[in-house]
């Protein structure tokens, strides 16, 4: 019989503990938002950081800001051969890589399944989930010689239906098997990783999605407390800094989507019936369609 002791990932470790002084971070997405917060908290904690995002002139912006420690790196998450280069760039600037997160995300324009671009589909895929596999893949090498650590930013959107946006929760609930994989599979060579679960976060992308968009607000108006509740950027990237430090195999915040996680399996079913018999849901969801030229039958 195996010993309950042969299943945790950090017997090869020998501690829940990390301290990310004197180590590199290479992060995704890091010109804006979570991303550049999370660099800041990182820099401040000792860390040379590796600020990747397509937008180089932001990223070097944040990068010179934040100091020596620090450098700038472009690449499109979902060209494999630009990340490849994001990571052999990072290696060559600091000497080491021990931390990868790969933060990366957007989000579609509100349509249905019937009624979305092909594109949109693709793109979203493109960049959140095989973005997600293009970053962590040419780093693990590294990762694993350094003993690091992997956080990959899935949403708590992961655990709810996406009707008016499914691409992202489809993509998102991607990441989250992807996490649970490499974490199960890190621990038989010695390193981690983790998922980071956000709900609403206050960032340019949730802006122009939920608030400034007719439909966006309806969609956003649907979800009940406390599951509305929002919190900073600079709150998102405190919760993925602080698992890092302890090789969290998951974080979530707000906390008031913790229930939802750990209940869904049972609370989705009913969740799913519900949302499909109401009658407001079905009005917003004919509203996209028709936005999107397709008039109700």
């Amino acid at each position: 019989m195996m010993d309950i002791g042969q299943l945790n990932p950090l017997r090869w470790i020998g501690s829940t503990s990390y301290e990310v002084r004197g180590k590199t971070v290479l992060i995704t997405g890091a010109g804006q938002g979570i991303g550049l917060e999370l660099a800041k908290i990182l820099y401040a904690r000792g860390a040379s950081v590796a600020l990747v995002d397509i937008d180089e002139g932001a990223a070097r912006i944040a990068a010179e800001a934040l100091g020596d420690r620090a450098c700038a790196i472009a690449a499109d998450v979902a060209d494999r051969e630009s990340t490849d280069k994001a990571i052999a760039q990072a290696v060559a600037r600091f000497g080491r890589l021990d931390v990868v997160v790969a933060n990366a995300g957007v989000v579609p324009r509100p349509a249905t399944l019937r009624t979305m671009d092909s594109s949109d589909f693709d793109r979203v895929i493109g960049i959140n989930l095989t973005g997600v596999f293009n970053t962590v893949h040419p780093a693990l090498d590294h990762v694993i010689a350094a003993k690091g650590h992997v956080v990959v930013v899935s949403s708590a959107a992961a655990f709810a239906p996406g009707m008016g946006g499914a691409p992202y929760m489809i993509s998102k609930a991607g990441v989250e098997q992807l996490g649970r994989a490499l974490r199960v599979e890190l621990a038989a060579v010695g390193a981690t990783a983790g998922v980071a679960y956000f709900g609403v976060v206050e960032t340019a992308m949730t802006h122009d999605t939920l608030d400034r968009d007719e439909l966006g607000r309806a969609l956003g108006d649907m979800l009940p407390w406390p599951l509305n509740v929002r919190i900073t950027a600079a709150e998102a990237a405190e919760t993925i800094a602080d698992g890092i430090g302890r090789r969290a195999a998951r974080t979530i915040a707000p906390s008031g989507w913790e229930p939802y996680a750990l209940l869904r399996g049972a609370v989705n079913v009913v969740l799913d019936n519900r949302l499909a018999r109401d009658a407001g849901v079905q009005a917003l969801v004919r509203e996209v369609e028709q936005r999107n030229g397709r008039p109700a039958s």
